[in-house]
């Protein structure tokens, strides 16, 4: 098993599966909401830099409501109609990355505990592609309070899987999120490679794994 490794958890969006795939569904509901989404991505990379709220919810809603000159209650309504809810019917007929089910299923079986740390609620992905079932732990930062790359998340997700962060391997497609993140709290870090480093094979050194297809990943953690 790679480096005492008791657990493996997953980033979802870009990670699980080729952002590209949702993109390419929803030129027109991003533009039908455009306005509305050129303030809250301004307002997420805020929400990146700020200390860890008991209610993130809350928060986020109060200063979008700030933000749009609306109401708090017109704000959390418009998250949750957007980008949450919103969301989740163009994830219906997105398929994962190849052998991603299958490397989560071997991790399974070989005695690893399995889990979810993304950014959005991992509920509107509905059962992640069979993987939530073999989950010991689902779960979204804004729940914790505090996004992505703050170590408050996955300090919380060790806490859950009642393991030491370094017995936690962390998968992600971010450098700047995923990896700084997991490892700034004491993690091991998988980055799925992109562009002409996943071509050439090229690994970075700010990840302990670099991998181009989860065949490689299952092959690097198993071995």
């Amino acid at each position: 098993m790679f480096k005492d490794v008791k657990a493996v958890a997953f980033d979802i969006d870009g990670t699980l599966y080729a952002q590209w795939k949702l993109y390419v569904r929803m030129p027109f509901f991003f533009l039908r909401h455009l306005y509305f989404y050129s303030h809250y991505g301004i307002l997420r990379k805020r929400l990146r830099q700020t200390e860890p709220v008991e209610d993130f919810y809350t928060w986020q809603a109060e200063l979008l409501a700030k933000q749009m000159h609306v109401s708090k209650e017109k704000a959390a309504s418009l998250i949750d109609s957007i980008c949450y809810k919103g969301l989740s019917r163009y994830f219906k007929k997105i398929k994962p990355y190849p052998d991603v089910t299958e490397t989560v299923r071997a991790f399974k079986n070989a005695g690893l505990k399995i889990a979810i740390l993304s950014d959005f609620p991992p509920s509107q992905k509905g059962d992640i592609w069979g993987i939530r079932d073999m989950c010991d732990v689902c779960l979204g930062s804004e729940e914790c309070g505090m996004l992505k790359p703050s170590a408050h998340s996955f300090q919380m997700l060790a806490q859950k899987l009642n393991l030491k962060p370094e017995e936690v391997l962390y998968v992600g497609n971010s450098l700047s999120y995923d990896v700084k993140g997991a490892g700034g709290a004491g993690m091991k870090t998988a980055y799925l490679l992109k562009g002409f480093k996943k071509l050439f094979n090229k690994k970075v050194k700010e990840a302990d794994i670099s991998f181009k297809n989860y065949r490689q990943l299952c092959q690097i953690v198993l071995q």
